[in-house]
């Protein structure tokens, strides 16, 4: 009798950890994932006991632990939403780096639909400022100085390439700032591309 194969992890990284139904969020993402057909795996899914450890020695725990669920897994969805600034949290954007680091694909979703660029742009309280001369993609700086890049991608080139290149896709929608850490609308059309290419060999779109 043919057995089932199993269903592909997906390490499912993102800022939701924060939110103050963690647990549910998670949940839901899994939910969603499994209508797919996909084995979805939350960072808080990690078995892991805290007791009678310091502060820092807490962080490296999870740390740990969320490395090696990473590592059990087929592949990332990465929530890209902007975090507490213009661009994606920043523990998740390790995640993309690590999974990438694994050779394994990332995928990504963002509940913003402007560039990188754009937000950088909307997020410093000064307009940018021309550079003359530069070349097209540092042609701005900002307040401080600094070069913004202008790729027009979705995210920092190299989270952007770091998923272009691992064969994934990002996928972006435009919702309401109130439901920036809660629409689902592009995780799901995430989680969809995912199956196709990984349960189907399909074409991502």
């Amino acid at each position: 009798m043919p057995t089932t194969p199993p269903r592909p992890k997906i390490y499912l990284a993102g800022p939701e950890v924060f939110l103050r139904n963690a647990v549910e969020a998670g949940a839901t993402k899994v939910a969603i994932c499994a209508r797919y057909g996909l084995d979805g795996k939350y960072p808080l899914d990690a078995q892991i006991s805290l007791d009678g450890l310091a502060l820092a020695e807490r962080a490296y725990a999870i740390f740990r632990a969320n490395e090696g669920l990473i590592r059990s897994c087929d592949a990332v969805i990465a929530k890209l939403t902007p975090f507490r600034g213009p661009g994606m949290d920043t523990g998740t954007a390790y995640e993309v780096g690590f999974m990438r680091g694994l050779g394994r694909p990332v995928f990504g979703y963002s509940n913003s639909h402007l560039s990188f660029f754009e937000r950088a742009a909307k997020f410093d309280p000064k307009p940018l400022k021309k550079r003359a001369g530069a070349d097209p993609t540092m042609a701005y700086e900002d307040s401080d100085r600094m070069g913004v890049e202008h790729f027009g991608l979705a995210e920092n080139l190299m989270i952007a390439s770091a998923i272009h290149d691992s064969g994934g896709v990002i996928v972006q929608a435009k919702t309401k700032r109130k439901d920036r850490y809660t629409d689902l609308a592009a995780f799901e059309a995430c989680v969809e591309q995912v199956a196709a290419v990984l349960l189907n060999g399909g074409v991502i779109r």
